[in-house]
C-alpha cells in the first residue's frame, strides 16, 4: 500500500536513502483517481526497493509548493536527495513503471 506522505514525515522519509515516488493528487482530481491504483500496485510490487507514497495537496499545500506542483496529478521521482524525474498528469502504468526502474 502507499504511504501517506505529508510534510510532518517527508524528511524522515528522504532520510531512509531508498528512491522516492511521490504522487501528489487530490480528492477531486478525476486523472488522480485514474492512476491510484498503479501506484498502489507499484508501491506492493516495489515495497522492498523504493518508497512509493501519495502525497494530498490539500492538505500538505507546503510540500506541494517546495516542489513546484501546480498541476494534478504530478508524480516526482527522487534519488539522492533530488528530484530526477517528473510526471505531471495521467498515464499508463507503464510510464511510472519506467520511471521508477531507471532510478533503482
Amino acid at each position: 500500500m502507499a504511504l501517506a506522505i505529508t510534510e510532518s514525515n517527508f524528511e524522515e522519509l528522504l532520510a531512509s536513502g531508498k528512491p522516492m515516488v511521490v504522487d501528489f493528487w487530490a480528492t477531486w482530481c478525476g486523472p488522480c483517481k485514474k492512476i491510484g491504483p498503479d501506484i498502489e500496485a507499484l508501491a506492493e510490487e516495489y515495497a522492498d526497493q523504493a518508497i512509493i507514497g501519495k502525497c494530498d495537496v490539500e492538505d500538505n499545500d507546503g510540500l506541494a509548493m517546495r516542489f513546484g506542483v501546480r498541476n494534478v496529478p504530478t508524480v516526482i521521482f527522487i534519488k539522492n536527495g533530488e528530484v530526477v524525474d517528473k510526471q505531471v498528469g495521467a498515464a499508463p502504468k507503464s510510464t511510472f513503471e519506467d520511471k521508477l526502474k531507471a532510478i533503482l
